[in-house]
């Protein structure tokens, strides 16, 4: 099969497309025609060197895909479309997905909308309900609200009926996160975000965040929620060392955690996907949910499509096409 390889770690220029060995499932995996993968910030720390993949995982890049089973396993069929987070391998024609990862497309999606759903979707719905426990009539404040973690999470908090507050870096990045259900987008860039919050709350605060950046706003994220909220980590875009103020952590009872998707144990992935798949799957048939696509590559464009995220150009997700998929 094709797929997107590269030798050492270093810019996009490094990815090759090349003939690489199928992948051989095992007796509770499903092998999948890929048909599209997306672009995600992992995959970039990867081919810079800075995130290895975990023991067992593909070496090829790509953490989501949509496509048809090609050999079956557990209840799924020959030809079903399906759509999975996977630890890794995506980036190719073909793939490996265990069983219990796999969800059905809903029937008016294409491969190219689904594939912008897994890693995105799956992400947030863990931060915001798992670890983020977001409750009906709380407030959330989300980071980087265009990004495609951020758009999935604007729509599952606004499904879930919370009250939204975003970030963004653009007048068009903003006025996405106002369509998508936030009450107040904020320009990082031109105003403290923190000041805008404690003004919409009435000087109450949130009482969960959701951030991407790290260090540089530990302060700022702390003066944004309010007594005994959450902080949930995602990732640190801005870098993950500082000189950090813990005070507000004891004086405000607040909680502070993180985690990663790609390193949960897979029962407990199993568990989030099955989880997700109830909430969520309905709504996206009833078109109440949808993928945020800013634009779509050929496989063999991997590299222009990182290198156009690694530029933050992108408003939601951006996907590959693969095995001349375009629908």
């Amino acid at each position: 099969m094709k797929a997107i390889v590269f030798d050492t770690p270093g810019d996009a220029d490094v990815l090759r497309y090349a003939d690489v060995p199928d992948p051989q499932p095992a007796a509770d995996e499903l092998l999948v025609r890929v048909r599209a993968t997306a672009v995600n910030r992992a995959d970039i720390l990867q081919r810079r060197g800075g995130y290895s993949p975990p023991p067992g995982a593909s070496p090829i890049l790509g953490l989501e895909l949509a496509g048809e089973v090609v050999q079956p396993a557990g209840s799924w069929q020959v030809g079903d479309r399906v759509m999975a987070v996977v630890t890794g391998g995506s980036y190719a024609e073909l793939a490996v997905v265990p069983a219990g990862m796999a969800m059905r497309i809903p029937e008016h999606l294409s491969f190219e909308q689904a594939a912008a759903i897994p890693e995105a979707f799956l992400t947030a719905y863990l931060n915001l309900f798992t670890l983020g426990r977001l409750q009906p009539g709380e407030s959330v404040l989300i980071h980087a609200g265009a990004s495609g973690v951020g758009t999935a999470a604007i729509q599952l908090a606004r499904a879930a009926g919370a009250r939204i507050f975003a970030t963004a870096g653009t007048a068009s990045k903003l006025a996405l996160c106002r369509a998508l259900g936030a009450e107040l987008a904020i320009n990082y860039k031109e105003a403290v975000f923190a000041e805008h919050v404690r003004a919409a709350t009435g000087d109450a605060g949130v009482n969960l965040l959701l951030d991407f950046i790290g260090a540089p706003y530990w302060a700022g994220n702390l003066t944004a929620l309010a007594p005994y909220g959450r902080l949930v980590l995602i990732g640190f875009l801005g870098g993950a060392r500082g000189q950090l103020d813990l005070g507000p952590v004891l004086s405000k009872s607040l909680t502070v955690t993180g985690t990663t998707l790609r390193r949960t144990p897979l029962p407990q992935k199993v568990a989030l996907t099955e989880a997700f798949a109830a909430f969520a799957l309905g709504r996206f048939g009833a078109g109440e949910l949808h993928p945020v696509i800013d634009c779509s590559f050929t496989l063999e464009q991997a590299a222009t499509a990182q290198r156009y995220v690694e530029a933050n150009a992108n408003a939601g997700k951006v996907v590959l096409l693969v095995n001349d998929a375009g629908a």
